[in-house]
């Protein structure tokens, strides 16, 4: 029964992600269709940056610490990007460059919420399998 409340964490922590590139996202979006200044879009989105590297290394720590070696594996990459973005300072959105790299901006950000809707369906996935485990014992 443990084993499902880890799941169930873990799903908790995904979707926390999946709204930070969410919001990221529309962000960008509306910067795209002129609705916000670039200003305040780069500082939006620069907002949750760091909470969203935080929560995908607290997220990697805890597969590690629960023993789910594979979706340790799987968090891998994605931590690795952010912590080699950090580390190089390129983390944050140039107000000056958003518009130059907007297109890029966007396709980083929708290739992380595929990547992150992968594992939220491998952690969904365990999370019933566990159940059904615990049910037939």
């Amino acid at each position: 029964m443990d084993d499902i409340y880890l799941w169930l964490l873990s799903f908790f922590l995904l979707i926390a992600l999946l709204i930070l590139i969410v919001y990221q996202l529309m962000c960008l979006a509306d910067l795209e269709f002129d609705y916000i200044n670039p200003y305040d879009s780069s500082s939006r989105i620069n907002q949750v940056i760091l909470p969203e590297f935080v929560t995908q290394g607290v997220l990697f720590v805890f597969f590690l610490i629960t023993g789910h070696w594979v979706m340790a594996l799987l968090c891998a990459p994605y931590l690795y990007y952010n912590v080699r973005l950090y580390t190089r300072r390129q983390h944050l959105v140039d107000v000056t460059e958003i518009f130059n790299l907007l297109h890029w901006e966007k396709k980083q950000r929708l290739f992380k919420l595929a990547y992150l809707i992968v594992l939220l369906f491998l952690s969904i996935f365990w999370m019933i399998w566990c159940a059904l485990e615990d049910h037939d014992d």
